[in-house]
């Protein structure tokens, strides 16, 4: 009986640790969200248009059922007004980072939140190289000017990743 019960409880450790080699998460990453035209009197770093406004609920939306439990911008206004919606909406504070700051020590950042989503908001320059770093492959070029409503998911289950493309 009593091997029988040192059995099982090797059973269940072995199990366990299975499991926590597989763990699992999901990163999302955009670009900011459409961005109010500069005038005289702004900056470079402009705030959203109403129309990136409405896009930044929108992946609020479209997230908020996804269990994020980091998030991520540059420190724009621009991109911290994107990722604003769904962090007060979750209560998960925005973390920053610099898109200076050079990629791989950034996505070793990404890379050792285990087991909990995250949300990156990043720029048409920079979103590129954080999924091909994260894929480890050249997936995307710079995205177009023009276009605020891609959705790259990059999904990890242990040491595999997979990637979708996504509208929103």
């Amino acid at each position: 009986m009593f091997k029988q019960k040192i059995i099982n409880l090797s059973s269940v450790l072995t199990i366990a640790l299975l499991l926590a080699s597989c763990s699992r998460n999901a990163i999302y990453i955009v670009r900011h969200a459409e961005k109010a035209t500069a005038n005289a009197n702004m900056s470079s770093d402009v705030p959203l248009s109403a129309d990136g406004e409405q896009r930044a609920q929108n992946l609020k939306k479209l997230l908020l059922d996804k269990n994020v439990q980091a998030i991520f911008s540059t420190p724009y206004i621009r991109t911290k007004s994107t990722a604003k919606p769904l962090s007060d909406a979750t209560q998960v504070a925005v973390q920053l980072y610099s898109p200076k700051d050079t990629t791989d020590l950034f996505i070793a950042r990404v890379k050792a939140i285990q087991k909990r989503n995250v949300l990156i908001v990043g720029h048409s320059n920079t979103v590129d190289g954080l999924v091909n770093k994260l894929m480890g492959q050249q997936l995307l070029t710079d995205l177009p000017e023009t276009e605020y409503d891609n959705l790259f998911i990059v999904k990890r289950k242990g040491k595999k990743y997979s990637f979708e493309k996504r509208k929103y």
